[in-house]
């Protein structure tokens, strides 16, 4: 096998560890094209090529991460991974870590750790490495990197999220809470929330998002109403879709250009938590992004002419 085919069989694995480390699709594609370089110009025959590409992306994805730092403690509002429509990396044996390891909640309870615990936690808790190939990706003895391991593991299970468990049933409901959103339904979405229900928005400044959290059950109700009101006045299509593994919907415009992505947590039969994704940075590798501004003024003179 060439090194291209082997590069391109490891490729979602490497995709699935930079993205966890970095929370940044775009991130993790540079890391991704960094490793292959490094990879095409060793003249070494690495013992496990699986260990090794392994351990070249996190090293990158930890470089990246530390200064990666600095611009998310200065970006404008509540800073959200880039959504995650499509995971390139299956493994049935794993596949109930893989999902909440990627989930908005579990990427944002990630970014509490150092780069080092972060990308130990990601390669033992969700890749199963075992220690050593641990301590060789990220430059530490063995016993460092357990205690990381450790702390790590301190850390996420303190504010660890949880998630009603039958994937069917939050599909289903899922799919109510789109018909009620894209509605403006007050009664169905006031069924389907919960008591303390909490919105948040990610604009980066280059997007119409909430300006602060939005909490509680009313609020969040009127909010979402005078939101449909807006959808059905801009000609707006919103869709059912699953974000990081999660239930979730896709907002975007009759041209299918994109305006936002949102994330569902969902407890105990009600939607807990809702994340919207608006940053067009952060949506381009989804495809065509729509002005939202311009979508939002063309919605609101619509609603005018018709009121």
């Amino acid at each position: 096998m060439s090194r291209t085919e082997e590069f391109t069989a490891l490729r979602p694995l490497l995709f699935a560890i930079a993205y966890r480390i970095l929370g940044s699709v775009s991130e993790a594609e540079d890391a991704m094209q960094e490793t292959w370089l490094r990879y095409e110009g060793t003249t070494a025959e690495p013992a496990s090529v699986k260990s090794f590409l392994s351990a070249v992306v996190t090293r990158i994805s930890i470089d990246v991460l530390r200064s990666a730092r600095v611009r998310r403690e200065e970006y404008t509002g509540a800073w959200f991974p880039e959504p995650l429509l499509d995971d390139p990396y299956e493994d049935p044996e794993r596949s109930a870590e893989l999902a909440d390891s990627v989930s908005m909640a579990a990427l944002l309870l990630l970014e509490r750790l150092s780069p080092l615990e972060r990308a130990v936690f990601v390669l033992r808790e969700v890749f199963a490495f075992d220690f050593a190939e641990i301590a060789g990706a990220v430059d530490r003895s063995e016993s460092a990197c357990r205690q990381l391991a450790v702390r790590a593991r301190r850390h996420m299970a303190a504010g660890r999220p949880r998630f009603d468990a039958d994937r069917r049933e939050r599909e289903e409901l899922a799919a109510r809470f789109v018909e009620a959103f894209r509605e403006g339904d007050v009664d169905g979405l006031t069924e389907l929330l919960a008591a303390d229900v909490l919105v948040t928005g990610d604009g980066g400044g280059k997007a119409p998002a909430f300006p602060r959290p939005v909490s509680g059950r009313e609020k969040v109700v009127r909010a979402f109403a005078a939101f449909a009101d807006l959808l059905s006045a801009g000609d707006l299509v919103v869709e059912q879709h699953e974000v990081n593994h999660q239930p979730g919907l896709v907002v975007s415009t009759a041209e299918r250009e994109l305006l936002a992505v949102m994330a569902l947590d969902v407890l105990d039969g009600h939607i807990q938590t809702v994340r919207g994704v608006m940053n067009p940075d952060k949506l381009a590798h989804l495809g065509p992004v729509a002005d939202a501004w311009a979508v939002q003024a063309r919605a609101v003179r619509a609603r005018h002419e018709q009121s």
